[in-house]
């Protein structure tokens, strides 16, 4: 018996340096992304790693535009093809004290 999620219903995401988007539905995935980084900076990670998948590109493109908006990045692009390739996006962040 399949059972709906109800809108209030919430997925927890063990946060680490690597983020798998595979789990979040695609209507949460910018705001997903948008506090990802925040904690991720405000912990002071320096290399992340971003899961969005190879598909067509729109979420990866999604990825990309909220990265680019983030003013504690420093870099980002593909990641290595042993580490996802263009299904993943790597991630550098400046240390929290030079933002």
């Amino acid at each position: 018996m399949d059972e709906e999620r109800s809108e209030d219903e919430f997925t927890v995401i063990e946060l680490t340096d690597v983020l798998d988007l595979h789990s979040v539905p695609p209507r949460d995935v910018k705001g997903v992304v948008e506090a990802y980084l925040e904690e991720a900076h405000l912990r002071g990670w320096i290399a992340l790693r971003i899961i969005h998948g190879r598909g067509i590109g729109v979420q990866r493109d999604l990825v990309r535009g909220v990265v680019a908006k983030a003013d504690f990045v420093l870099s980002f692009g593909d990641a290595p093809a042993e580490a996802g390739g263009w299904g993943a996006t790597v991630v550098t962040l400046k240390p929290p004290s030079s933002s």
